[in-house]
């Protein structure tokens, strides 16, 4: 049940309170409404969404062949056994979140086509304002909410990201982005030049060069694939032996996950043995005489950049049978029938796809106000990537590179419903982190290590997002192997946790 109040803004327009707002039901909100309702049972939260149904990503994104680039086993949520292969299609995992908010009456909760516009916080009332706007009717909605859960991922749903490229207004066919992929592109029986090398361009490629006279991939540099059978031996055979599915979950993920920390530590300790492995696994596919050094090698250790799994190795496939090809070259500039290489050559097409990755957005492109004064984001420190020095009862869900964004999810809606708990025991209503005495001298430095990890993305939008220190508790570590014993064992009466 929600309670209104009219008396708080000048005009008396009616605003519904909550106890907790959650933003966005993608994977992360749905998980998060899960948790809150099994582990807070009689909260009073809502969950806004800004498209017009559940599934964030998996919703949005329409491009052909569309699937997960890692496991559903690890990327499922824990409580909720994955029945199917290991890389699914974006219409399997809307399913399986269709089934999560079905078995669990979690739709009572979401508000579809609510898009987010203002989030203001008022210490004098211990309450978050927002203002939303339904997308349907072009009406404003305003809410208030004691603790806002962001849960609305870290990329621009509205617009991929694609260079400006000289010529591009010359060129007489069409320039399509997977984000926003048209519903009547025909591609059948044309030339196609696919821009790009990472997982958009391994599931896509495979997905259209069937039905398309043929496909350029155009990169400027290698990444690194694994290739393998879209099946798991272990749960294999555990269905023969008839375990349970809910065994088999557990069972599987976490062998799963001990080999992804094996893998992991291994390309730091041993980068050059990982990396020839992964190429293996490319060449098995391509054959001896294929030119795997320019095409698909990387010039930077594994695990710098994400690592998509390629089902059946389908890409590769694809190029031994000269349905597709690799150019690995700079685009010179656009022409009216394709694209000059740097190295002088024409490459024609009816059809370009710039599968070049996407724009992150802060906080869901929110007008963020604290007090009466505009939120910078990039002033603030991250408390362990999911709270920020300076921005009450608020915390932000941002998954892993290096292993399944829903992890994290899990392991942070654990962490809210504790400090919801803890808040009420002390009678406390406000919440915040802000460094300690012996923190005060530390250096600030940019949110992530551009060694450690440095995707394109990402590098473009540091100037945009908070400070990390030199210790762990104010980075965003991406180690879950540590931080699951690490976050359940945070101490919330620490220092660092100041409650009023």
């Amino acid at each position: 049940m929600t309670t209104t109040d009219t008396s708080v803004r000048p005009d008396s327009t009616t605003r519904e309170h909550f106890d907790v707002l959650i933003v966005g039901a993608g994977i992360s909100g749905v998980g998060g409404a899960y948790h809150l309702s099994k582990q807070r049972p009689g909260t009073n939260f809502v969950v806004l969404e800004g498209l017009d149904s559940f599934g964030g990503t998996w919703w949005m994104h329409r491009y052909p062949g569309i699937r997960s680039d890692s496991d559903l086993y690890t990327f499922g949520y824990r409580f909720k056994p994955w029945v199917g292969p290991p890389i699914a299609t974006a219409d399997e995992i809307l399913q399986y979140m269709g089934e999560v908010i079905e078995e669990n009456d979690l739709d009572q909760h979401i508000r579809y086509n609510h898009r987010i516009t203002s989030a203001q916080w008022s210490s004098e009332d211990n309450l978050w304002t927002i203002e939303a706007t339904r997308t349907d009717t072009d009406e404003p909605q305003y809410f208030t909410a004691n603790f806002l859960w962001m849960c609305q991922g870290y990329y621009r749903h509205s617009q991929g990201y694609t260079p400006e490229w000289p010529g591009m207004d010359q060129y007489e066919g069409e320039i399509v982005h997977p984000q926003t992929w048209p519903e009547d592109l025909d591609y059948k029986g044309k030339k196609v030049i696919c821009i790009g090398s990472g997982a958009t361009t391994a599931t896509l490629v495979p997905a259209i060069a069937a039905d398309c006279e043929h496909v350029t991939v155009l990169q400027r540099s290698p990444t690194y694939f694994i290739p393998g059978r879209n099946e798991n031996d272990l749960a294999e055979t555990l269905r023969e032996l008839d375990i349970s599915e809910e065994w088999i979950h557990e069972i599987v993920r976490r062998k799963i996950l001990l080999d992804q920390e094996i893998f992991t530590q291994r390309a730091f300790d041993n980068p050059d043995e990982v990396k020839s492995e992964l190429l293996a696994g490319v060449r098995a596919y391509l054959g001896p005489d294929y030119d795997m050094e320019t095409h698909f090698t990387p010039h930077y250790r594994p695990w710098r950049q994400r690592i998509a799994f390629v089902p059946d190795g389908d890409i590769f496939q694809g190029v031994k049978s000269g349905k597709a090809d690799v150019v690995t070259d700079e685009i010179e500039r656009f022409t009216p029938k394709g694209i000059l290489t740097k190295s002088g050559e024409e490459l024609e097409a009816d059809i370009i796809i710039t599968a070049t990755g996407f724009n992150m957005n802060v906080l869901g492109d929110i007008d963020f106000v604290i007090d009466g004064k505009p939120l910078d984001f990039a002033n603030t420190v991250t408390y362990r990537g999911m709270m920020f020095t300076g921005i009450p009862n608020m915390l932000w869900i941002f998954g892993y590179f290096r292993a399944s964004w829903t992890l994290r999810a899990d392991l942070l809606a654990d962490f809210v419903c504790r400090l919801l708990e803890h808040m009420e025991e002390r009678g406390a209503k406000r919440v915040e982190v802000a460094l300690r005495p012996e923190d005060q001298d530390m250096e600030l430095l940019p949110w992530i290590d551009s060694e450690n990890f440095n995707p394109s993305y990402l590098m473009r939008a540091l100037e945009l997002l908070p400070k990390r220190g030199d210790k762990r508790e104010w980075q965003h570590t991406q180690d879950y192997w540590r931080e699951k014993d690490e976050l359940p064992a945070i101490e919330l009466d620490g220092p660092e946790f100041v409650y009023e």
